[in-house]
């Protein structure tokens, strides 16, 4: 497997104020040989606060495992939820498709399908990208002319909406806390479904604890009646963050921190008190969080059933059938 990270920005393109030195990037799980294989680029999610570690490597892992060359996108997120990120992060993604295809003879997935996953918030980056991606264009030249429409987006546990049932941390996150009308309209994705947009594979579970179920219908109602082609599975059972739900992951898997560099950096800087416009509670919040002797891992008693792989556990097998219909 061949390893490495890739900075999707140049100099002086990537301008976020609370980026603290970090810049997005995508991490690679690529094969040895020199055949041509389909694109997986995965999106983690993490309420647009963080990446989530799991729901990086694991994934990329995981469709590496079943013949694609994979993915990480490390994007734009603020811990200190002091900063909208506004369209950074649909712009970060842009890119990293635009990135990715510039590369397609070294990665070696020319004229293979391209497929964007993401989980939870990072579904919503990908969703976002899939009804918006013809609004997205690339100051730089040289990839200003190549396609930023994925050939097909899975949407895992995805905030959808900003409406009645939208996941509130995750959209203050992205808008503010005062968002318009307009910026709340747009990035409620079930309202932008249009022709153009890509096939959808969604998976959730029923029991979703943290972004209701509600969420994934409310797209797949917009695709049908936009006649997307698009496939939809609910799950009765498992909590939020399943990511792969495969063995590895409930065996305790941990790895895939590169998706915390910039996480690491802000905290950094607002323990120095150079952070920008962090409220003294957020701060207050975060030196707790990140403090040398915070706990760490799952809470006390905390147990996986491990049936849930028994259900949800295939989802990576049916969306790979999905990918093959495309």
């Amino acid at each position: 497997m061949r390893n490495f990270t890739e900075t999707i920005w140049e100099e002086d393109e990537y301008s976020y104020p609370a980026a603290y030195g970090f810049v997005p990037n995508i991490h690679t799980y690529l094969h040895d040989d020199e055949e041509d294989r389909d694109c997986m680029l995965v999106v983690p999610g993490g309420g647009y606060c963080v990446c989530t570690p799991h729901e990086g490597e694991l994934a990329a892992e995981e469709f590496y495992n079943r013949g694609m060359n994979a993915f990480v996108l490390t994007y734009t997120t603020d811990i200190t939820m002091s900063v909208p990120l506004k369209d950074q992060p649909l712009k970060d993604i842009s890119r990293a498709v635009r990135f990715i295809r510039k590369h397609a003879e070294d990665y070696h997935i020319s004229g293979k399908k391209f497929i964007i996953c993401g989980f939870s918030a990072g579904a919503h980056v990908c969703g976002s990208l899939a009804v918006h991606f013809e609004d997205i264009a690339d100051a730089n030249p040289a990839y200003a002319k190549i396609s930023n429409r994925p050939d097909g987006a899975i949407l895992s546990y995805p905030v959808i909406t900003s409406g009645e049932y939208t996941h509130i941390y995750s959209i203050q996150t992205l808008l503010g806390k005062e968002p318009s009308q307009e910026e709340l309209d747009y990035y409620s994705i079930e309202k932008q479904v249009k022709a153009t947009t890509p096939p959808c594979f969604i998976w959730q579970t029923e029991e979703d604890e943290l972004v209701p179920v509600e969420n994934s219908y409310l797209m797949a109602e917009a695709l049908r009646k936009n006649k997307i082609p698009f496939a939809h599975y609910v799950f009765p059972k498992g909590f939020h963050g399943l990511s792969v739900a495969n063995e590895a992951f409930f065996k305790g898997w941990s790895g895939g921190m590169y998706v915390m560099d910039q996480v690491f950096k802000a905290v950094e800087a607002v323990k120095a008190g150079k952070g920008v416009d962090v409220s003294p509670e957020r701060r207050a919040e975060l030196e707790a969080q990140f403090a040398d002797d915070a706990p760490q891992g799952p809470p006390e008693g905390f147990v996986i059933d491990q049936s849930l792989a028994d259900d949800a556990g295939h989802w990576t097998a049916m969306a790979e059938a999905w990918i093959e219909r495309l």
